[in-house]
Formats: C-alpha cells, sequence, structure tokens
C-alpha cells in the first residue's frame, strides 16, 4: 500500500470537507471527532462532488439529494444512495496528512 501526501494537516478546518486529487482520484478529506477521513468524493448515487456536502456525526452529506455517507466504512445510512463509496487508509506524519489510494494484491 502506497501513501502519497494529500495535503498538511493545518489545512483541514474541523467539519469541513476539503477536495483533493491523489493519483487521479478524486478524494474527500474530513477532520472530525478528532480524526482524519479519506472517502471517494464522488456520490455512488449522482456522480457529485461530496467535498460540497455538509460533515455532520462522522458522515458526510451529498448536497444534490440527501443521502449520507458513513466516513468510517463508505456505507450510506438513507436513500437515495444504495451503495458504498470506497474509504481509504489515512496516516499522520508531522502535518502531513498521507493517504492511500492503491488497493493491495
Amino acid at each position: 500500500m502506497a501513501f502519497v501526501k494529500a495535503c498538511a494537516l493545518s489545512e483541514l478546518e474541523s467539519d469541513t470537507p476539503k477536495r483533493v486529487e491523489i493519483d487521479g482520484t478524486p478524494v474527500s478529506l474530513v477532520r472530525t471527532e478528532g480524526e482524519v477521513f479519506a472517502i471517494n468524493d464522488i456520490c455512488s448515487h449522482a456522480n457529485v462532488s461530496l467535498s460540497e456536502g455538509e460533515v455532520e456525526d462522522c458522515a458526510i452529506e451529498c448536497w444534490l439529494h440527501g443521502s449520507s455517507f458513513d466516513l468510517r466504512t463508505g456505507k450510506p445510512s438513507g436513500l437515495p444512495a444504495t451503495r458504498p463509496v470506497p474509504v481509504y487508509p489515512v496516516k499522520i506524519q508531522g502535518d502531513d496528512v498521507l493517504v492511500s489510494v492503491t488497493q493491495e494484491s
């Protein structure tokens, strides 16, 4: 699993998603509840950017239709979304937020 610097930890505001691109993959980074999460930035229902949505209770809400996705698992909590979105491992090293979007073989 290859970790890549996504941004500086100091760039992440609490409960405010930040969109980054890692190796061609759109990722939404969220600092909430004392942790940093990385979730694919594209809603599985409507193909829109999740980083434009609200964060609450360790979930990110799609701004278009209101589906929320758990930041830990990527699973939707309600309709209209029925499919999860990928989540990615995160490491913090100093002020660097490192994310791996590659799958283990």
